[in-house]
């Protein structure tokens, strides 16, 4: 089974309250997951892990400020789909959770896979209009001049990965 499948996409949406394109989003999510399997081919991070991180660490955001507690509420929300919309072994999972509960802290050190999610979102900053702080990124392949601007060019851009409306939204514009 796919780690993203839309039945998956469709629970987060179901439950999401800021806008579905918004800062913290669905397009948002797509370059995490963009980045996060480029960075993965070099880390040898869990691919599975990454994908379901990136959908699901802001999934749970009440607000696109500052939202203490989001990323636990996101690891939260992970466990309760879990066996359903979920399939990964415990070891994942707590890999997945981790990653999930931790992304705001700031934090350098940990697995591999969980510092491949953390570099992952980090060098989606520059859609808040802040470039990625090597010193703040985890992995040498995070770290790279070459990554950091084809993240940036994306995510200042606002590049939308075909995924979004080729997969994950079907198509559809609406925001909620």
């Amino acid at each position: 089974m796919e780690p993203i499948s839309s039945a998956l996409i469709q629970a987060i949406r179901a439950q999401y309250t800021l806008p579905w394109r918004g800062t913290h989003g669905i397009t948002h999510w797509a370059r995490v997951r963009e980045a996060g399997l480029r960075l993965a081919a070099r880390t040898g991070a869990n691919p599975a892990v990454v994908e379901l991180f990136a959908v699901l660490h802001d999934a749970r955001r009440r607000n696109e400020g500052v939202d203490p507690g989001h990323g636990g509420r996101g690891a939260d929300f992970a466990a309760t789909l879990r066996g359903t919309l979920i399939h990964l072994a415990q070891a994942e999972f707590a890999l997945l959770h981790t990653a999930c509960a931790d992304h705001t802290k700031g934090l350098l050190d940990a697995d591999i896979t969980i510092q491949t999610c953390w570099d992952a979102d980090r060098l989606d900053l520059g859609r808040v209009g802040t470039t990625p702080d090597p010193a703040r990124l985890c992995t040498a392949a995070a770290r790279d001049p070459d990554m950091i601007r084809w993240a940036g060019q994306r995510s200042g851009g606002e590049y939308v990965p075909p995924v979004v409306d080729q997969e994950w939204d079907g198509g559809r514009r609406t925001r909620r």
